[in-house]
């Protein structure tokens, strides 16, 4: 019986080419967009998922409590990795990880050769004892207990030494010391929240003596015992603040720690389950950018429902062919046939055409994948979904495709009355009719809802892209790695300012959309209260060359000694609640300049306007401008504004003008306005793909419409042939077909709005800064929607008008 179905129902489908063609493809697309979302969100999901007791190891992280506002960190002050494990039981051992700018250069020395490599992490001793990583060459235990030491990665290591054992091998750092190697891993997987190329010993660099627990610098991880509570430990983090940074506020701060936590400041900690950071934790200072576990979840819904469009467009073109399958129903059923018989054919060949769908599936994945990771970000392969361990629930989905796909017209076609078939008396039922109609009402509605959410997306980034930013990104070109033209900095500025295609050079400590403002601390001369916000260091000319406004003051020159000088950004002045602040004298006790926290005094000399120097997702905070007299003349990086035609050539005299200074480096640069558009990497990914899948989502119940018109047009046939023999034109004809479909589209985009509006407005709260959502978006969509729905059926009903009626008349 089996294999007859079988035979059965490849002989239809072979018969009827045209219908077999749309339906596969409908759901060979569905399936596509299926498996590659699942990719996508197997990836996101697999972050450090790979790491041995990875359940039991949390980053302890900190909300730092101002007056009237809290801000969230990554990293922490760098002696509590000893403090909670001596306070806390619970706590089997803690590690430390100072993240030096993974993707910035470093430059080593080696066998007389210069070498520039990325990802250098500072890590404890005891690294290896948290994140266990198989060593290849060295010991884990021992590698990096002494200072000066540093472990590679396979990779990297046979990159610098070849086949060579580089164990012994002194790596010069350029400006830096030597550093040792101890000890060979295995290359860090992709899917972890931080990667590495180096890992060099603390020892040596980091100074626990003092002891600091108020100033953040290290992202500190902690291995609890087995079964240990991670709430009974964090419930502990309290006390151990109050214990070790209370005497170190009251001299910092001259406020007892009570006191000023009484006063709406204070230092809250908890704990992030390692596995959860990909995809929940989007504090400051992270060691890179990370997921977004809601991306994740709207993308696996995005994908379930592009699979359901493609099977309710199944259900419609099985049920448009019904009346030609009826008679062989009724045939089939007076020779005997039961009704689970006759849906068991019926299923056999919806799940064969599943089938042959997945293969299809599969080869267009194979076909897209390498764009799709550009449109994603991804490095995803095809080998991740067809392995022989997949290969079982790839079939099982197929197969379940199927039966969902083909129960609605097994069921219906099994059930028909053979009697009534057979005397053409073939007509469907009011539910199966609310039935139809309700599915395509589901597949417009969900197209609108990816339509208004692409419009959104689309619109937000270009706010982005054109919202005034208190600076002008365009014609700026970023050199990094300044720092170390050390004393010849100035000399190196003069030369590339007197170039003719430059119209200005400045030098910082960070440029707009980097994380390097680091935290720092003021407060007004003869008040205790006091204002965290962050920190740049900038040279004379660098406010004038990102065209900034000055409100009140000056900017930083040479003409005075402003090596205690200070700008305020306008969110400072209101916070530290200065009135005329220009000339006041304000305290920080960080002093910067020497380390330690000794307080230093400094003049404010000038009011900037609020610029952005972080993302929109973030509202301007407090911003402390330091001249960087105070740190010897030296800037981390130089910003070059050029005239708009000459970038390619300036860039040309700008090297050679470097190699003069530093032969062995070469110049890395970049261009403002990209490195600020690359800041919101995840709302382009999300853009794309909404806009990719809204697309198909679109074509997919448009092939679903496409059946419902033939099928509706089919049984109206003799109508139609009535009405022009009547008298009626064509025009009202084709009206006359297509107005109770638009209907369906339009109650689409009525169900579709409300949810596309909720959906939408809570992803736009991300942003601090954002975009109204107005009407016309959700009119564009529904516009298009109309639009396409109307094309779709235009020509099934012009066909129908066009018939001739004597044609039509025959037909029952």
């Amino acid at each position: 019986m089996l294999r007859n179905y079988f035979k059965i129902a490849l002989r239809n489908l072979a018969k009827h080419k045209a219908n077999t063609v749309i339906n596969s493809t409908g759901l060979a697309i569905g399936m596509a967009c299926c498996l590659l979302i699942v990719l996508y969100v197997t990836d996101e999901l697999s972050y450090d998922q790979h790491w041995p007791n990875g359940e039991r190891i949390y980053r302890m992280a900190l909300e730092r409590k101002y007056p009237d506002r809290s801000t969230k960190y990554a990293i922490i002050p760098p002696s509590y990795a000893q403090s909670v494990k001596k306070e806390i039981p619970e706590i089997e051992q803690t590690t430390r990880v100072f993240d030096f700018g993974n993707n910035a250069p470093t430059l080593f020395k080696l066998d007389g050769r210069t070498v520039e490599e990325k990802g250098m992490l500072g890590v404890d001793s005891t690294f290896f004892q948290v994140f266990q990583t198989p060593m290849l060459r060295g010991q884990a235990s021992q590698a990096l207990n002494r200072p000066n030491t540093v472990v590679l990665t396979q990779t990297t290591a046979r990159r610098l030494f070849g086949k060579t054992n580089p164990i012994g091998k002194i790596l010069e750092i350029v400006q830096g010391p030597n550093l040792e190697v101890t000890g060979v891993c295995v290359d860090p997987l992709h899917n972890a929240h931080f990667t590495y190329n180096f890992l060099a010993s603390t020892r040596g660099f980091v100074q626990d003596n003092p002891p600091n627990h108020i100033s953040f610098a290290a992202h500190t991880y902690l291995l609890l015992r087995p079964n240990a509570s991670p709430e009974a430990v964090q419930a502990k983090l309290p006390a151990v603040v109050e214990k070790y940074a209370a005497g170190e506020v009251e001299r910092t701060f001259g406020v007892s720690y009570r006191d000023y936590v009484k006063s709406g400041n204070g230092y809250f900690y908890f704990l992030q389950p390692l596995r959860n950071i990909h995809l929940d934790s989007h504090l400051d200072s992270e060691h890179q950018p990370n997921g977004s576990r809601t991306l994740v979840t709207i993308f696996s819904i995005i994908a379930g429902f592009v699979l359901l469009i493609a099977c309710i467009n199944f259900m419609n073109l099985a049920t448009a062919r019904s009346s030609d399958r009826a008679r062989e129903v009724g045939i089939r059923k007076s020779l005997g046939s039961t009704t689970s018989q006759l849906a068991a054919q019926f299923l056999t060949e919806s799940i064969l055409l599943s089938l042959f769908s997945l293969l299809i599936a599969i080869l267009l994945v194979a076909a897209l994948i390498s764009p799709f990771n550009t449109l994603a970000g991804k490095t995803l392969t095809l080998f991740s979904l067809v392995r022989w361990e997949t290969l079982p629930l790839l079939l099982g989905g197929a197969i379940f495709v199927g039966l969902l796909a083909g129960s609605y017209p097994a069921g219906v076609l099994s059930t028909f009355e053979p009697i009534k078939v057979l005397k053409g008396k073939f007509s469907s039922t009011r539910q199966g009719h609310l039935l139809r109609n309700g599915l395509v009402v589901f597949q417009f509605a969900i197209s609108v809802l990816l339509i208004v959410s692409t419009v959104v997306v689309f619109s937000q980034l270009n706010f982005i892209q054109q919202k005034e930013l208190g600076f002008t990104k365009e014609s700026v070109i970023k050199l990094n790695g300044a720092a170390f033209l050390g004393r010849n900095t100035e000399a190196f500025k003069q030369e590339v300012a007197k170039l003719s295609g430059v119209s200005g050079i400045g030098g910082t400590s960070s440029a707009p959309g980097d994380q390097g403002y680091f935290g720092i601390t003021f407060r007004k001369n003869g008040e205790n209260e006091t204002v965290t916000g962050r920190g740049c260091v900038i040279d004379e000319r660098y406010i004038q060359t990102m065209q900034m406004d000055m409100l009140a003051g000056r900017p930083f020159s040479r003409q005075f000694d402003d090596s205690l000088s200070v700008i305020l950004n306008e969110e400072a002045v209101r916070q530290i609640g200065l009135a005329n602040p220009v000339g006041k004298q304000i305290t920080s006790p960080d002093n910067l300049a020497q380390g330690g926290t000794s307080p230093v005094t400094y003049t404010v000399v000038g009011i900037v306007r609020n610029f952005h120097f972080g993302s929109l997702h973030e509202r301007i905070s407090p911003l402390f401008i330091l001249n960087n007299r105070l740190f010897r003349q030296i800037d981390n990086q130089l910003v070059v504004r050029v005239r708009d035609t000459e970038s390619r050539a300036v860039l040309s005299q700008i090297e050679a003008i470097w190699k003069r200074y530093l032969p062995d480096q070469p110049l890395h640069y970049s261009y403002l306005d990209n490195d600020w558009t690359a800041l919101y990497q995840s709302e382009q990914v999300a853009q794309r793909i909404f806009g990719v899948f809204a697309m198909l989502a679109i074509f997919i119940a448009c092939m679903g419409l496409l059946g419902l018109a033939m099928y509706v047009i089919r049984l109206r046939t003799k109508e139609i042939g009535i009405r022009k023999v009547l008298g009626a034109s064509i025009p009202s004809l084709v009206a006359l077909l297509s107005k109770d479909f638009l209907t369906l589209v339009l109650i689409a985009i009525l169900i579709a709005s409300p949810i596309a509006w909720y959906a939408m407005d809570r992803w736009l709260d991300d942003f601090a800064y954002k975009i109204d959502l107005e009407w016309w978006m959700f009119a564009l969509a529904g516009f298009l929607a109309v639009g396409i729905a109307l094309l779709t059926v235009s020509f099934q009903s012009i066909k129908a008008a066009l018939m001739n009626p004597v044609k039509s008349l025959k037909t029952e």
